[in-house]
């Protein structure tokens, strides 16, 4: 069982996986500890991670980032149309009541729905830890940002179940990055007087503050906080207008109109940013930005502050309402951590530091990999796979959720809602409810604070509907509880309904030695009948968008197998084309070279044709079945010839060897017979006769002729000798017989001495003191 962590990042995405010597973050196919989040839909396939990347400023329309920015969220909800697509170039729409996407994709406009989108996202990430560890990946803990809702938690689900993954756990970004800084951590205090240390997250898209307070074997999240829209794109973004406008008058071109000139402007103002982290001022340059034109620019560090200066300003906020809502004041603070990329800005660590005044910033964590890593280790704990020390996470909701009802008929009481899971409420945590009815009834969940979600998020969570519920047997009000559950995602659900009937039975018992009656109460729990349902896609649903990622997964991979095979050909014709007037020059006769060369410029005119640009795998295949055909022979020949020195050079080594042992009188042999012995150097002598002659006959042979002498026939010789001659030369010696008393001698008795005999030759080395001493044991 593979145990697995990702760092869902609005960016880019990161992968931890635990192994016995610790977490490793695993690289991609190009060596990236990273994998942006994009993906790209094209005329043949889908492009995902690094491979949309390359694609993002050629096909722009068609790919499509910020998906955790934007799963869980409506087309019209405000944040998506003012916010977010300034960010996205992808035509953005309504699938099925939630934000989507419009793509050309195989040649036709198709929608996807952004869970679509985040199930093939993060089956790139599963099929990349999957080449990693050499093993399917299945169970794996996903990180999110702290503000998610329970509609965007249920929809990070769905996608994780599209691609075939089952999440042990959606665990809180900064929770993940507190869980790694103290599971390692050895000096924790008791739990009377615990550490309390400040994390502070400014990412790319949003800032994170969390108060959590560690003891020995666990942490305890106080207080979170979070600025939704204060990240290093908002930085980026800033930037971009001003050079923008600078362009405008200085160059006459608009840059802002062409997507293409603002992805070029984007990565130098990307430069930009991290050049004015060490250095006073900075230079921009972008090469043939558009139009032409090759626009330059300078920044110092002073105006670039005051050109985020909007941005920066945002930060304080989160930190200093974490830290009242924790209850602590600046002095019982600590440690203050910083993670995240933009927490390398000087402007940003000192807005930071203006809220913390004299504490130091610590970066012991890594930045960049810090959630990754706490992820993992908290896939590890959910893990049978692997031993971690005991450690728990006592993490909290940021959000109050309430339930809420229409008044009964006869029902008193004017209570309509009642706050469930407060704001802060631990997670995971599971509360009774009880309601009085003599009928069936409904219930809503809800956000008690519409106000505090992210933009236009609907606040309603779920809805549940009991059945089958009358009056009692007197025609009162039946009592009825309802479990529900805040569960390790940060989810709720209705997990129960039920009566509990009380029965009273009499028990005999024995007073002052006479039997007298007791009655007992027996409860027992009726189930009610209910139904209840959330925001997570139905079943039949999942299994049809499953069905899809499997087809469309499948098709991605035979158009890479084909596209491998069709470089495999092309690959072949030019190298052999090539090697044929160097290399292969000496084994190759004319008319050999004369079909081969004409069959590779008819598979080069073949390739560049209109049928051989978009041909099947099949045909790539047989295309280079048949030029292997005719040259395998000519590369034998040379390979042979490059071998054949080696091995050749092997066997006559392993002859000496075995000849030497059999011939040498050596006393490790003396108890094998004299004719074993001889068979051995008869076996060598043989072989040795056959590796001469035919060592001979090959060089009578010209080059251009296929060998009478393989590799693979001098190999097997010698192996014919190691398996002849090792079970002869290798034989233990017999056991000396067993010597006979001679009568007339006494064996000493238990407790008498035996008189030592005097040392001689070898018995006279000093034997080891206390030998019956017990050995040395490790002590953990």
């Amino acid at each position: 069982m593979a145990v697995v962590g990702i760092d869902l990042g609005a960016l880019h995405s990161k992968i931890g996986v635990a192994r016995h010597r610790g977490i490793d973050i695993i690289v991609n196919e190009v060596s990236n500890r990273a994998t942006p989040s994009l993906v790209s839909f094209g005329v043949k396939q889908r492009a995902i991670g690094e491979a949309a990347k390359t694609l993002e400023t050629s096909n722009f329309r068609n790919t499509i980032g910020g998906l955790k920015r934007l799963i869980g969220r409506t087309f019209q909800d405000p944040e998506i149309q003012e916010v977010e697509k300034k960010f996205i170039n992808a035509t953005l729409v309504d699938v099925g009541g939630t934000v989507g996407v419009q793509v050309q994709y195989l040649g036709e406009q198709r929608q996807f729905s952004i869970t679509q989108v985040l199930a093939m996202y993060l089956g790139k990430l599963r099929d990349t830890a999957a080449n990693e560890l050499k093993s399917g990946v299945t169970d794996i803990v996903i990180t999110v940002p702290g503000w998610y809702t329970d509609v965007q938690r249920r929809a990070v689900l769905d996608a994780a179940q599209i691609a075939g993954l089952n999440v042990l756990r959606l665990i809180n970004d900064t929770t993940a990055i507190a869980l790694g800084y103290g599971i390692t951590k050895s000096d924790l205090p008791e739990a009377e007087n615990p550490r309390h240390v400040v994390f502070v997250d400014v990412g790319h898209s949003s800032t994170s503050c969390a108060v959590v307070a560690f003891s020995k074997g666990q942490l305890t999240v106080k207080s979170t906080a979070y600025d939704r829209h204060a990240g290093g794109r908002d930085i980026d973004y800033a930037l971009v207008r001003h050079f923008a406008s600078e362009f405008t008058d200085k160059y006459k071109i608009d840059v802002l109109s062409s997507p293409k000139a603002t992805f070029r402007l984007a990565a130098g103002c990307d430069r930009v940013k991290k050049v004015l982290s060490a250095n006073a001022e900075a230079p921009l340059n972008v090469e043939s930005i558009m139009n032409d034109v090759d626009a330059t620019s300078r920044l110092s560090r002073e105006e670039y502050e005051r050109l985020i200066a909007g941005v920066l300003d945002r930060i304080p906020g989160p930190l200093q309402q974490a830290l009242a809502d924790s209850g602590l004041t600046i002095d019982q603070i600590d440690a203050v951590e910083l993670v995240g990329g933009c927490t390398r800005i000087p402007a940003v660590r000192a807005k930071i530091q203006s809220v913390f005044e004299s504490k130091v910033l610590s970066t012991t964590l890594n930045q960049d990999e810090a959630a990754a890593r706490g992820a993992t280790f908290a896939c590890a704990m959910l893990s049978p796979v692997f031993r971690v020390r005991d450690f728990s996470m006592h993490d909290i909701t940021p959000y109050s959720i309430k339930v809420q009802w229409e008044r009964q008929p006869d029902d008193t009481d004017d209570d309509t809602e009642l706050v469930v899971f407060p704001k802060g409420n631990s997670i995971p945590s599971t509360k009774v409810l009880t309601f009085y009815r003599k009928q069936a009834f409904d219930i809503q969940a809800q956000y008690a604070d519409p106000a505090a979600l992210p933009g236009g998020i609907n606040p309603w969570i779920a809805r549940f509907t009991a059945k089958s519920v009358g009056p009692d047997e007197n025609g009162d009000f039946t009592c009825v509880k309802l479990k529900t559950r805040l569960n390790l995602h940060g989810v709720m659900s209705f997990e129960a309904a039920y009566v509990e009937e009380i029965e009273e039975k009499e028990e005999a018992m024995q007073v002052d030695g006479e039997e007298a009656p007791k009655k007992k109460k027996i409860v027992r729990k009726k189930d009610v009948p209910f139904v209840w349902a959330g925001t997570s896609l139905d079943v039949s649903v999942l299994d049809k968008f499953k069905e899809q990622e499997a087809q469309m997964h499948a098709a991605d991979k035979l158009v890479k197998d084909t596209e491998d095979r069709k470089n495999a050909l092309e690959e072949y014709v030019y190298d052999t084309r090539g090697r044929l007037d160097e290399r292969y020059a000496s084994y190759v006769k004319a008319d050999e070279k004369e079909r081969l060369l004409a069959a590779l410029q008819d598979a080069e005119d073949w390739l560049y044709t209109e049928e051989g640009e978009d041909a099947t795998k099949s045909a790539y295949v047989e295309r280079l079945d048949a030029l292997k055909k005719l040259g395998d022979p000519i590369t034998f020949r040379y390979r042979e010839a490059e071998e054949r020195s080696r091995v050749v050079a092997q066997l006559r080594e392993t002859i000496n060897s075995y000849m030497g042992q059999a011939t040498s009188g050596d006393e490790r042999f003396a108890h094998i017979d004299a004719a074993d012995l001889q068979a051995v150097v008869e076996k060598c002598a043989t072989v040795q006769k056959w590796l001469e002659d035919q060592i001979a006959r090959q060089a009578e042979r010209p080059k251009d002729v296929d060998p009478v002498l393989t590799s693979a026939d001098v190999m097997k010789k010698r192996d014919e000798i190691i398996y002849f001659a090792t079970p002869i030369l290798t034989r233990p010696k017999p056991k000396p017989p067993k010597v006979e008393q001679p009568a007339g001698t006494e064996t000493p008795k238990s407790g008498q001495e035996t008189p030592n005999p005097p040392p001689q030759g070898d018995a006279a080395k000093e034997e080891p003191a206390a030998a019956n001493e017990p050995p040395e044991m490790d002590v953990d």
